[in-house]
């Protein structure tokens, strides 16, 4: 008897720090899909430990495991504070100053010189994700506030300012090195963080150079939000970040924004990621609390097709169980029969009619799974889009290719040898499939790719029995 073919539609981004170090293989064993290495914390030398540790992880489990690399972005932040942490109390004065030693209680360096002068009086500034509000009572050569809500507030800690103007340039000169960094070690999926317009998504591409890495535009910014259509459009991908997003917006507007981002991206046919503080709790718990695992569920529910994690195994005292949790949630609602059906998408070539063909023939039931050889990845890309309610089976001599599908919804990618014709692919895939105990003598599969192989796009739709 055939195992199940995979039951997780949803993909699971772990972000990788210190309390996954030295357990990658568990992660990789939890279900890890895309592995995020956030480029905001630690020196190159701790990047390149976790890129090559998460390769061997992925390698000796036999699985395929994307890298998303995640540009720091035009954010500001506190400098560092003498003690680590500070505690503000409101109606203290805080000062923000363009630079000096630690930072105490009476106020602290920030990470951009020139933020006083991006700031008016009354503006509303938020430290550390919303856990201190600050309002400006004087901008001069550093910002000075008082403090309308206390709160703990550590070394490193963000500073929120309205995005609009905030002079920092959409590509810091960071950013350039770390995306230079990216590509030369080959990562498939490159973040870009604080994304504004859609011209900021456009010069990240330019910089990545020819074939560059999937580009996944995060918006957490009103203005993104404003122009989501137009970035949605230029990127290959997006993430709803929903921290700095929910600093600011009011935060009753956020899940009607991840609604509304979630369900357009998927209608431009592209991958999207719900991320932030899906299991906040697990930092510090073994267990999620109810809200939480319902919020993880709701993303599955809309359509995503990633979910992510951040502290919880970046920092959290229990990052294994975390991301077990998450991807056990995520099966789960996945096979409930309430997430969100099929887009409508547009279909003007005849790959895109392919792929929907197969949406329609699948849902006729009796196809165990949807099976494709691609050279670029976009066959499979289109097939996800369509949302089928069985698994997609993608096959690629391009190991790149293969690592970056693993960020689409429903896709089990596999590396295989080139193929000569359409019967060698068929060949091929029956093996594979019947090898890992995904089928089973007599099931159908159904078989997408092109006529003559090699020389045309995506024309064929064939139903195949394993075996036959």
């Amino acid at each position: 008897m055939a195992d199940a073919p995979p039951s997780r539609a949803t993909k699971l981004v772990c972000t990788l720090g210190p309390a996954v170090a030295e357990r990658l293989p568990e992660l990789v064993a939890c279900g890890l899909d895309v592995a995020r290495i956030n480029l905001s914390h630690g020196g190159r030398d701790q990047h390149e430990t976790l890129l090559a540790g998460v390769r061997e992880a992925a390698a000796q489990a036999n699985r395929t495991v994307g890298v998303l690399a995640d540009l720091s972005g035009p954010k500001v932040r506190l400098g560092e504070l003498a003690e680590g942490e500070i505690r503000l109390v409101p109606g203290e004065r805080f000062v923000l100053r363009p630079d000096g030693g630690p930072g105490d209680a009476l106020g602290a360096p920030t990470t951009h010189p020139g933020l006083a002068a991006d700031l008016e009086p009354g503006d509303r500034v938020l430290l550390a994700d919303g856990a201190a509000e600050l309002v400006v009572r004087e901008a001069g050569e550093a910002a000075v506030t008082e403090v309308v809500r206390g709160g703990r507030v550590r070394s490193r800690g963000g500073v929120n300012v309205p995005a609009e103007r905030l002079s920092l340039p959409p590509i810091t000169d960071k950013d350039r090195a770390d995306a230079a960094w990216a590509v030369q070690a080959g990562v498939e999926m490159v973040a870009q963080s604080f994304v504004r317009r859609a011209e900021d998504v456009r010069g990240l591409v330019d910089l990545l150079g020819s074939d560059p890495p999937l580009v996944v535009a995060k918006i957490e910014t009103e203005p993104a939000v404003r122009d989501a259509s137009a970035i949605i459009q230029e990127a290959d991908a997006v993430m709803v970040a929903r921290g700095d997003l929910g600093v600011e917006l009011p935060l009753e507007e956020i899940p009607l924004i991840q609604r509304d981002l979630v369900s357009r991206t998927i209608a431009a046919g592209k991958p999207v990621i719900v991320a932030t503080q899906m299991l906040e709790s697990m930092t510090r718990a073994p267990r999620p609390t109810r809200a939480e695992a319902s919020d993880v569920a709701a993303a599955v529910f809309e359509g995503a097709d990633a979910i992510m994690l951040s502290a919880e195994t970046a920092v959290g005292e229990y990052p294994i169980e975390a991301a077990r949790t998450a991807a056990r949630i995520a099966e789960v609602a996945g096979g409930s029969g309430y997430v969100a059906g099929p887009p409508r998408l547009a279909s003007p070539t005849d790959a895109h009619l392919i792929a929907q063909a197969a949406l329609s023939v699948s849902l006729q039931g009796g196809a165990r799974a949807i099976a494709c050889f691609t050279q670029s990845g976009m066959t499979a890309q289109l097939i996800s889009a369509t949302r089928p309610r069985v698994p997609i089976f993608a096959f690629s001599p391009d190991q790149r290719v293969a690592r970056r599908l693993t960020l689409f919804r429903g896709v089990t990618p596999f590396v295989t040898e080139p193929q000569e014709d359409t019967d060698a692919m068929i060949d091929m895939v029956d093996r594979r499939l019947r090898e890992a105990g995904f089928v089973r003598e007599g099931d159908a599969v159904l078989m997408v790719g092109s006529s003559p192989f090699g020389e045309a796009h995506t024309n064929l739709l064939k139903v195949h029995r394993i075996g036959g």
